[in-house]
C-alpha cells in the first residue's frame, strides 16, 4: 500500500519540527523521526484506528500529535499531522 503525504500534512510536520527544535537542539529531528516511523506502520497497520469528522487518526507513540488519514484504492493519504494539545475546536476546523 502506498502512503502519501499531501502538502498540509507536511507543512504541519514542519511546524512541529520547528517547534521541538526551538525547545532543543537535535529533537527537532527526532520528531521528524518518529512521525515518519509512525506513518510507516501504516503499510501494516492501516484502517485499525479510531475514525474522527471521516479521518482515521492514528496517535503518535512519542510525541502528543495525531495523524489523520483516508484509505482510497490502494492507497494512504495523510491529511493532517495535528498536535493534540491545541483546541479541540482547531481540530475539528482544520479537519
Amino acid at each position: 500500500m502506498n502512503i502519501k503525504i499531501l502538502n498540509e500534512a507536511e507543512k504541519d510536520i514542519a511546524v512541529g519540527i520547528s517547534f521541538y527544535e526551538s525547545q532543543k537542539n537535535g529533537l527537532g529531528k527526532y520528531f521528524l523521526d518518529s512521525i515518519l516511523s509512525d506513518i510507516e506502520s501504516l503499510h501494516v497497520y492501516a484502517g485499525i484506528h479510531i475514525v474522527i469528522s471521516d479521518y482515521y487518526r492514528l496517535l503518535s507513540k512519542r510525541f502528543p500529535f495525531s495523524i489523520y488519514y483516508k484509505i482510497k484504492e490502494d492507497a494512504v493519504y495523510i491529511y493532517a499531522v495535528l498536535d493534540c494539545r491545541k483546541d479541540p475546536n482547531f481540530i475539528q476546523k482544520r479537519l
